[in-house]
């Protein structure tokens, strides 16, 4: 059985040393379209070494690049999980960051299979990782769910039903990002070569047309709209994302993200922005739902 819901849920943590540089930082963030109009704005904060911050979502391909020798096998293998890539989905992504992210670094990560849901058609495989600094001090924390489809019906609990309504109002913020042909091409150095982001007959085969952006460049895409446009390019504001993947996005098409201000109440000296990201070249198409950033007034 591909999964094995009481294997995965006891076993130990897998724990890994991991480390990035610079390179690995500069690479994340052209990746996502830095400095793409660098004649009249560099953007040296994220595309130059002297003075670099770092976009907190770098956590989620940090220590991950090809260069460090960790790019995934062809199927998602861990205790009690053994599944090819062509029936995962990537659902759901979270991120909280504790402090803010070193050009270069070191890190300890602890992962484990937090939780496996019974969708019926499919399981929900919920993934938890911890990364803590040389001082021993927490660094970020994600959570990462997998749709695996074709696993589900196994009698399971279905999980918790998530709930997320957008104002009923107009958007404070509405940020378009643009996207390259070649972009999925460049994200994929920061690790994740899965074949359904640059081969046409692999993508085919995983029932899309074409080769499709990496749910989690959507994300970073996201993440950076926000820090530049709602967050006066202060990266370290921005201390928390998560979203749903609720569509594919084609390499060369846009990404338009509906900001609002929650007004339920935020632990103090920060807030909750509520999120939305389409596509506004297929009609509004949702790419990102579900979304909510925790950041720093």
């Amino acid at each position: 059985m591909p999964i094995d819901r009481d294997k995965a849920l006891n076993a130990d943590p897998g724990v890994r040393e991991i480390g990035w540089t610079t390179r690995d930082v500069l690479l994340y963030h052209l990746s996502l379209g830095a400095g793409a109009t660098a004649a009249t704005d560099p953007e040296l904060h994220l595309t130059y070494e002297k003075g670099l911050t770092v976009l907190p979502t770098f956590a989620l391909v940090a220590g991950t690049g090809i260069s460090a020798g960790q790019a995934p096998a062809p199927g998602v293998e861990m205790p009690g999980i053994d599944v090819d890539l062509r029936a995962v989905l990537h659902a759901g992504q979270g991120l909280t960051v504790h402090r803010p992210l070193p050009a270069a670094g070191t890190a300890t990560l602890r992962s484990r299979v937090a939780e496996v849901w019974d969708k019926g058609k499919a399981a929900l495989v919920v993934l938890e990782s911890a990364a803590t600094g040389p001082d021993g001090e927490p660094l970020w924390t994600t959570t990462t769910g997998i749709w695996v489809r074709g696993e589900g019906g196994f009698g399971g609990e279905p999980g918790p039903e998530e709930r997320w309504r957008a104002p009923d109002r107009a958007a404070d913020a509405v940020l378009t990002t643009a996207t390259t042909p070649q972009q999925a091409l460049w994200y994929r150095l920061n690790g994740d070569l899965n074949p359904l982001h640059a081969d046409p007959a692999f993508a085919r085969s995983a029932g899309f047309e074409q080769p499709v952006l990496h749910g989690l460049a959507s994300y970073g895409l996201l993440a950076k709209a926000l820090v530049d446009g709602v967050l006066d390019g202060d990266v370290t504001r921005l201390t928390g994302l998560t979203v749903r993947f609720a569509g594919p996005l084609v390499p060369g098409e846009s990404i338009t993200t509906s900001v609002w201000r929650d007004a339920a109440p935020a632990d103090e000296g920060t807030e909750r922005l509520l999120l939305h990201a389409a596509c506004p070249d297929r009609d509004g198409a949702p790419v990102l739902t579900h979304a909510t950033a925790t950041v720093r007034s």
